[in-house]
């Protein structure tokens, strides 16, 4: 897309934040760029603007027709309204940056939308609730939220500088953005945590000539990134070596994946070495915010702000169970490694999570769960996760399954 042609489209409802709308659209019009501005309002009052594109508009998109938005229930308006607006953005072809404003209604709203447009196009949140934890709004994609400081309510002097300050970002990036470099090799996600850093460190020093490799931190938002990614088909082969989100997911831990997770590589087939990081730990905040039911339990303390505690037997074999369930619908070529020498750093022999017979466990309810196919296949190994004996083994199997992609 030709950003010189494309345009900055702004968002918000309005009805109550006209003033707002008009103060962003005249600063970057002033900077020559051309705008396009929405109405989201879900009540039928006169818009304080009139925004280029009315709120009945965008209303019409939703599946169910513009009645579906302007209901009186003012909830199932904003969701309904959010619906609209998704579909709404998806018609566009000619998107440069996406700017929104809003408080709690109006960023539930936005946010939605933006997370469905691609990754590297700017999106600029201009939110209430960007002080907060975000992670709802900002999703598996680069999102920017900033915090308004101020109720996004009028124009004074704290809101003035703070939207002039977005108006001028959103179009910093479209002036300067930044040229996409696909360059000539093909492109592989590798999931990471710290303790099995020195594993990802060897399988990108192996392949990094070959492949351009897009590594992914295991906190959760990192898988979904990397699975969005994938169903784009802007991946061509994957390393889930680090599937430490699970833990999270199902035991209550700070840095959880959701029930999608391993969905993208089972249904897209691309082809995929994977193993069990970090599956023996469950990640919280400082010890104060651990739940009281987990008060006997074995903890580490990784940092002021984390604290690792150590899954047990039962807990790996429901993650072997779940795993197992998960990747018997892969279409493609699977590899699952399992490193018998400790899943982490902490989980090798006399560091404070080794513990054979939690990974035992795991292993266990993995082989009576997996269905093994020519193109599913278990491999143990005798090796820690970090051994870089067992990151050349998940070369040499990758590229094997590679090849034919």
């Amino acid at each position: 897309m030709n950003n010189n042609q494309a345009t900055i489209y702004i968002a918000t409802t309005a009805d109550t934040k006209g003033r707002e709308l008009a103060y962003v659209r005249s600063l970057i019009a002033d900077i020559g760029l051309p705008t396009l501005t929405i109405d989201l309002s879900t009540h039928h009052v006169p818009a304080s603007y009139p925004a280029d594109i009315s709120a009945t508009t965008v209303a019409s998109y939703h599946p169910e027709g513009k009645n579906a938005v302007f209901c009186e229930d003012r909830g199932k308006a904003i969701a309904a309204m959010s619906i609209a607006f998704e579909r709404f953005m998806l018609s566009r072809q000619d998107v440069a940056a996406l700017l929104g404003l809003g408080g709690s209604g109006g960023t539930a709203l936005i946010t939605p939308a933006m997370q469905q447009l691609p990754i590297g196009l700017p999106k600029l949140m201009v939110s209430t609730m960007a002080s907060g934890d975000t992670s709802g709004y900002v999703g598996a994609s680069d999102i920017g939220m900033l915090y308004s400081v101020t109720d996004v309510a009028g124009l004074n002097r704290i809101s003035h500088i703070v939207l002039g300050n977005a108006a001028h970002q959103i179009a910093g990036a479209v002036r300067f953005a930044t040229p996409a470099d696909h360059g000539s090799k093909p492109a592989v996600g590798l999931t990471m945590f710290g303790v099995t850093t020195p594993c990802i460190q060897e399988v990108t020093a192996a392949i990094d000539k070959e492949w351009d490799c897009l590594v992914f931190h295991a906190t959760g938002s990192g898988g979904r990134a990397m699975e969005k990614l994938v169903n784009s088909r802007l991946l061509n082969g994957v390393f889930d070596l680090t599937t430490t989100e699970v833990c999270d997911y199902l035991f209550g831990g700070v840095l959880a994946c959701n029930e999608d997770r391993f969905n993208a590589i089972a249904h897209t087939g691309i082809p995929c070495v994977m193993s069990c990081g970090a599956l023996d730990m469950i990640n919280f905040g400082h010890p104060d915010t651990i739940p009281a039911r987990y008060a006997e339990r074995q903890f580490y303390n990784h940092n002021a702000q984390v604290t690792l505690m150590r899954t047990t037997p039962e807990e790996n074999t429901q993650m072997g169970r779940w795993i197992g369930e998960k990747l018997n619908a892969c279409t493609g070529e699977v590899r699952f490694l399992i490193p018998e020498g400790g899943v982490s750093a902490l989980d090798a022999p006399g560091q404070a999570f080794w513990d054979p017979e939690a990974l035992a466990a795991f292993v266990n309810a993995l082989e009576m769960t997996w269905l093994p196919t020519e193109k599913h296949r278990l491999i143990r190994t005798p090796y820690n996760i970090n051994d870089p004996r067992f990151a050349d083994i998940a070369v040499q199997q990758f590229r094997e399954i590679s090849r034919a992609y």
